[in-house]
């Protein structure tokens, strides 16, 4: 093998300098243009990004801004409203309402979620054995989330009303004296409460039931061959498996519960004074109900459903992290 003197040259003159020698620089590395498959996935999200800024970032920010500013009718016109900063919030939060308002919407939110959830979760497992009737009697239990709220809502006041309501009707049947339920202080709340119950079960049954089909029928079989009742079949397989769906259904049945104006507005109008207002209807009567409206305020409680809502989100992500770490 020979090698030239000019290599030989070379690696003299770098023996007696004891420089290494440095490589030639690379060609460089060009910016990457978008390839076609990158542009067809902007083409495919480009939809849903317009979607989510135009119903959920403007209607955002524009409800920040309301409540930033004194909108009266005649400023919300010319659209020269003064600034106040937080004043309104300082007002909502000192408002002998708001400490009213808080309270029933965490009753009205929790008693609800709680039935809705055990009742729904109940007759989802109660349909999972298939029978005859299965199917009719689960369709039929859908009825409630199909009619239009406006329906459900008169209907349920047309039942509890204090004269002729056929509830009444009933129990005076028994012998217990006339209850008014959408008129009295003591009772106006709960008879809302029935009401948003019987309309969520059947958000529930749906969810449960299809949660139910994803569990395995052989993983009841190895707990029947180990001895295991139904009542700890129930505890020690269907309750643990269907953990995630029973934790999302929870989060959405509380954001809708957090939201819910139509019910309450049509049967009670948040009376009789204060004792059947959540947060939502004080929001809708300050910008829509009687009298002079003001939207500042109602954007102001608004603002602090959206936080209460988020905070709830947040913590089902956190704890859906820990879940899933190893």
């Amino acid at each position: 093998m020979t090698t030239s003197p000019t290599a030989v040259g070379t690696r003299g003159a770098d023996a007696g300098t004891g420089s290494v020698p440095v490589p030639a620089a690379g060609p460089r590395r060009r910016r990457r243009s978008p390839g076609p498959s990158q542009w067809t996935a902007v083409g495919f999200a480009a939809p849903l990004l317009v979607y989510l800024v135009l119903f959920y970032a403007y209607p955002l920010i524009r409800n920040i801004d309301l409540s930033v500013h004194d909108y009266t009718i005649r400023a919300f016109v010319q659209g020269n409203a003064e600034f106040v900063g937080v004043e309104k919030y300082v007002e909502i939060f000192t408002s002998s309402t708001f400490s009213t308002a808080l309270v029933n919407t965490a009753l009205f939110t929790v008693v609800s979620i709680v039935f809705q959830f055990s009742i729904g979760l109940a007759l989802a497992v109660f349909f999972r054995s298939s029978f005859r009737l299965s199917s009719g009697l689960r369709a039929l239990f859908l009825v409630p989330w199909l009619l239009p709220l406006i329906v459900s809502a008169s209907t349920w006041a047309w039942m509890l009303n204090s004269d002729n309501g056929i509830v009444n009707s009933v129990l005076s049947a028994f012998g217990i004296g006339q209850i008014n339920w959408l008129t009295s202080p003591d009772t106006a709340l709960i008879s809302v409460i029935i009401a948003n119950i019987w309309l969520g079960i059947p958000f529930n049954l749906v969810i449960l039931y299809s949660g139910l089909q994803n569990i395995p029928g052989e993983v009841y079989e190895a707990a029947s061959l180990d001895g295991a009742g139904a009542w700890r079949q129930f505890w020690s397989v269907t309750f643990p498996l269907l953990r995630p769906v029973s934790a999302i259904t929870i989060l959405l049945g509380l954001i809708y519960t957090l939201k819910v104006v139509d019910v309450i507005w049509i049967m009670t109008t948040g009376g009789p004074g204060d004792a059947s207002t959540t947060l939502a209807v004080w929001s809708y009567r300050e910008a829509f109900g009687t009298g002079q409206p003001d939207f500042s305020p109602a954007a102001a409680v608004g603002n602090v459903l959206i936080l209460i809502a988020l905070v709830f989100g947040f913590l089902h992500l956190q704890l859906q992290r820990r879940q899933e770490a190893p």
